[in-house]
């Protein structure tokens, strides 16, 4: 007998977490799709997860450190960032992050490093290890454009994206990536010319990306590269 109710007959099963990150605005924009659909997803399951969704800075070094708490804080299942690309016509899965930041803009605390390592002595580069092509072909199957991205540019999404996988390794049957959305049409009138897509799409997509990536344990075996 155990008067203390800590017995393992009597512990409470933990719900597995799900983390969805999103960035702030950044760039003088007011708004970023990828806090907002992350927002949307707050609370709701993805088949017995739960999805934890948190607001990272769009800053060097800060967003790292925010998206470490968040992992010792929810100890989550999975892992998906996202995060704003203006000029991409489709939701794009990332399959590698490099171990440099280069900025051709200015953060948001107005940081611009130029040819500096996320972290050094660190690995050149970490693939996501989440199945990036079965979540492409979920999404084109529910009428989503998508394709699989191979690069997570430079920026902050990078950083973030690099940062992730790093810490990732030393957190077993932590499966973690990133994922690119672009503009929403509530955007396109300051961004002539540019892709977007209705925020209820993207919404609706990420979805979508999150019930495929937690139910593939192995990704498809189906192209996905580019020719450059």
């Amino acid at each position: 007998m155990n008067p203390s109710g800590t017995g393992r007959h009597n512990r409470a099963v933990r719900t597995p977490l799900i983390l969805l990150t999103g960035f702030e605005p950044f760039g003088g924009e007011s708004i970023n799709p990828s806090w907002l659909v992350a927002q949307a997803w707050h609370g709701k399951a993805i088949g017995p997860a739960q999805v934890q969704a948190l607001c990272l800075p769009c800053v060097f070094g800060e967003a790292n450190t925010a998206m470490a708490e968040a992992l010792q804080r929810w100890r989550p299942r999975l892992v998906l960032a996202l995060g704003q690309a203006a000029g991409r016509a489709d939701i794009t899965p990332e399959r590698v992050a490099i171990n440099i930041d280069d900025a051709r803009i200015a953060d948001n605390r107005g940081q611009q490093p130029v040819d500096q390592p996320v972290q050094r002595g660190a690995p050149a580069a970490h693939f996501s290890t989440l199945p990036i092509k079965a979540m492409v072909a979920a999404l084109r199957d529910a009428g989503v454009p998508a394709s699989v991205s191979q690069t997570a540019g430079t920026f902050v999404c990078n950083h973030v994206f690099y940062g992730l996988m790093q810490r990732l390794r030393r957190r077993r049957g932590v499966r973690g990536g990133f994922m690119h959305l672009p503009l929403m049409t509530e955007q396109a009138s300051a961004h002539p010319g540019q892709p977007c897509l209705p925020l209820a799409l993207m919404t609706h997509g990420v979805g979508v990306a999150l019930h495929a990536a937690w139910s593939h344990s192995v990704d498809l075996q189906e192209p996905g590269g580019a020719v450059s």
